[in-house]
């Protein structure tokens, strides 16, 4: 049982996926839980499979976390997932699904752990950070609110839809349960759970539209991504040679988008004026080897497979693009870590990409079939390359946005504002509204 190490109520930080060693959804709940922490001195609840990095993280298990057991159904959930996604690396859908499911039963082993200190108001606020996806559910709000203890949520983002004439990416990722997209609003936990939330962050405008009008006074727009300025310290330089060196960051599925690029670049790429690193894996990797070879493609493309993050800025920061066309990405973390330094992003203007980078900050092509993005796509690589000239102002512009707003310090500052408006009451006509993109 967790030590009562303050007299002062501090916020108490559930987040189920929260490990400083792994990537994506647990490095964003533990980034943006350990940096509330050390401004509050909040406590933060996980799950007992991120004990041991936590632990090398330099924490004190009982006084500054708590490992929740939930392993006798969570693995079983993980089991049948891996059987059911159809191949490593895809079907994320079902193990998202699967996940929320089975959500439930952590809140109540959470509830049995700390309801007494909940009720007792040891804790200012209850904030559950992950899950991230908006289908997750639990009990945790309703009791919150009959305790009297302000309960908040976010930021959640995803359920962005497939968009239309990508069929064959849709098969590729083995994303059928995207079919019965939407189903999960319908589970009476779902609906209990924002109703019971005092305030509800969200990642997407797209996820704030999926979300009921009665609800929609209490939402806050919050993208949940950031960075840590120690990891991404480089700064890109512009081109001086003639030659636009571009990068993709990601793993190597189809959503991703390296196949429409490598179409869009060809020319560009065959004739020298664009060179191309990939950085990342993935099931797409013979597919691309094959790609490269078909295009004539291999002298201009350089395949780096994964890469640490160290590795990854040393790389992206001698490149002047970042040239990541995803049709389906939620959240976008890895277009802040090139505006960061100072690397220019191209994305496709749809969900997270496109909510993240402005005409102030780099470049959007419109969302449309697959032919029709490779196009825009190609026009907006040679108007680049025959005028660069904007590079630098983007570039700086970009880089003072990603150290203001999306750093994990800034976002804490942020979730704080938050803990503290809520605490204070919750006024609606003071909620509180920050000046991200989009």
């Amino acid at each position: 049982m967790p030590s009562h190490r303050s007299r002062q109520p501090v916020p108490l930080l559930i987040a189920e996926a929260a490990n400083p060693e792994w990537v994506s959804v647990p490095l964003v709940g533990w980034s943006l839980a350990r940096a509330v922490q050390e401004r509050t001195g909040a406590h933060i609840v996980t799950q007992v499979r991120n004990r041991d990095a936590i632990l090398r993280a330099g924490l004190v298990e009982g006084r500054d976390f708590t490992a929740i057991d939930t392993e006798a159904i969570a693995a079983r959930a993980n089991w049948l997932a891996e059987r059911l996604r159809m191949g490593a690396g895809r079907g994320w859908t079902v193990v998202t699904a699967l996940s929320s499911l089975t959500y439930p039963w952590f809140e109540r082993k959470v509830w049995q752990c700390f309801g007494d200190r909940i009720r007792s108001g040891e804790f200012s606020v209850v904030h559950r950070i992950t899950p991230l996806s908006p289908t997750a559910f639990g009990s945790l709000a309703r009791r919150c609110r009959s305790a009297g203890i302000p309960f908040l949520i976010g930021p959640i983002n995803g359920g962005a839809p497939w968009p239309g004439g990508f069929l064959r990416e849709l098969h590729d990722e083995r994303e059928w349960l995207a079919y019965l997209r939407g189903l999960h609003r319908l589970i009476p936990g779902h609906r209990s759970t924002l109703t019971n939330a005092d305030a509800i962050l969200v990642g997407s405008r797209h996820t704030q539209s999926e979300i009921a009008q009665r609800q929609q006074a209490k939402i806050i727009y919050m993208p949940e991504n950031a960075i840590d300025p120690a990891r991404f310290n480089l700064i890109a330089r512009p081109p001086t040679d003639g030659v636009l060196r571009a990068c993709f960051i990601g793993r190597l599925v189809p959503y991703k988008g390296l196949r429409l690029l490598l179409d869009a670049a060809a020319p560009l790429l065959r004739a020298g004026r664009v060179t191309l690193d990939v950085m990342g894996d993935g099931p797409e990797r013979a597919e691309i080897e094959t790609r490269l070879k078909d295009l004539r493609l291999q002298e201009a493309v350089r395949l780096h497979g994964w890469m640490p993050h160290d590795r990854i800025q040393e790389i992206a920061s001698r490149c002047h693009l970042l040239t990541f066309p995803s049709i389906r990405e939620f959240g976008g973390g890895v277009v802040l870590e090139a505006m960061a330094l100072g690397v220019v992003p191209v994305v496709v203007d749809y969900a997270g990409p496109g909510e993240l980078v402005s005409e102030e900050t780099g470049f959007k092509v419109p969302l449309g079939t697959r032919d029709e993005i490779v196009r825009a796509l190609r026009r907006q690589l040679e108007t680049i390359c025959d005028d660069p000239s904007e590079l630098p102002g983007k570039a700086m512009r970009a880089r003072a946005l990603v150290r203001s707003m999306f750093t994990w310090d800034a976002k804490a500052e942020q979730v704080i504002q938050v803990h503290d408006w809520l605490r204070a009451g919750g006024d609606p006509d003071e909620i509180p509204a920050f000046p991200f993109p989009g």
